[in-house]
Order: C-alpha cells, then sequence, then structure tokens
C-alpha cells in the first residue's frame, strides 16, 4: 500500500500483564472481540470466522439507518500480528501487533487511512478524528482488562 501525504496513521500502544498469545487470542477471537470493540462497531464474518491470510469481514458501525461499513480482509498474518486491510468510506489498513515484555505485552494498534470524498474527509477531520483516537485508547485499555482476565484464567 503507497502511503501518500493524504493518508493519516494513528497509533497507540498499552502495556498489558498478559501473554502475547492471550492477547492475541482476545484480538483474533470474535466472542473476546465483541468484548473490547466500540459497543457502536459490529464484526461480521463474510464467511467462515478467521483471522488467516485472505479471510473477509464486514466491520459495521450501528447508526441506525446508515449503518457505514468496511470490508476487510486480512492481508498479514504471523504470530503476534494481524492486519486487516479495509474498503469502504475509508480506505487502509488496521495494524495489531503483540510485543512480548519483561512484565506481559506491548499491544501496539496503528490505524492508517485514507479518505477519498473530500466532503467526507472534511467531517471526518473536523467532527470525528479526536473521538477516533479517544476511542483507540479506549478500545485498548478494554482489551487490557480482557486480556488480563483471561490470563488470570490460565494460572
Amino acid at each position: 500500500m503507497n502511503v501518500k501525504s493524504d493518508w493519516q496513521v494513528f497509533e497507540q500502544s498499552i502495556q498489558i500483564k498478559a501473554s502475547a498469545t492471550v492477547v492475541e487470542h482476545c484480538i483474533t477471537d470474535r466472542v473476546l472481540m465483541h468484548r473490547w470493540l466500540n459497543p457502536a462497531l459490529r464484526c461480521d464474518p463474510v464467511g467462515e470466522w478467521s483471522t488467516e491470510i485472505g479471510s473477509r469481514s464486514r466491520f459495521v458501525i450501528q447508526i441506525p439507518v446508515l449503518q457505514p461499513t468496511l470490508n476487510s480482509k486480512v492481508v498479514e498474518r504471523e504470530p503476534g500480528l494481524i492486519v486487516w486491510e479495509f474498503t469502504g468510506f475509508f480506505q487502509g489498513r488496521d495494524r495489531w501487533e503483540c510485543q512480548p515484555v519483561k512484565e506481559g505485552t506491548l499491544l501496539v494498534n496503528r490505524f492508517e487511512f485514507t479518505i477519498a470524498n473530500p466532503l467526507i474527509r472534511w467531517g471526518f477531520n473536523t467532527f470525528a478524528a479526536a473521538w477516533t483516537k479517544e476511542d483507540m485508547q479506549a478500545q485498548l485499555r478494554r482489551i487490557k482488562l480482557v486480556a488480563q482476565e483471561q490470563a488470570q484464567g490460565f494460572k
């Protein structure tokens, strides 16, 4: 994917007291995913749920009537790493990387995207960019809680 000047990148990370394997499971297990995703966001598989390369899903923003959708496909996958590439009202990638550290895992989420429609891009930048960054931080806090809860179950 070519990163151009109209691309935006939001990157955030959080330290989690759980193994990278547990954190990754929280990202790739659809039931656990829905515990930390924004409640207004739903992820529906296209076919069988999977996070293997080529697997497809739809992320639906549950706004009455509109329900904007991002179609996504897993384009990179290895232990501790998953990258969804998406198309729709946004185009870009959502990268999740679990980096083992002494006290558990450093989870890094990198959201890089562009919005082709200038009016929608203006609206996003004016009204939703700050909210999106805050929501990413909130998601990381929620996934931390879910992962640490799951890690307690493995002791």
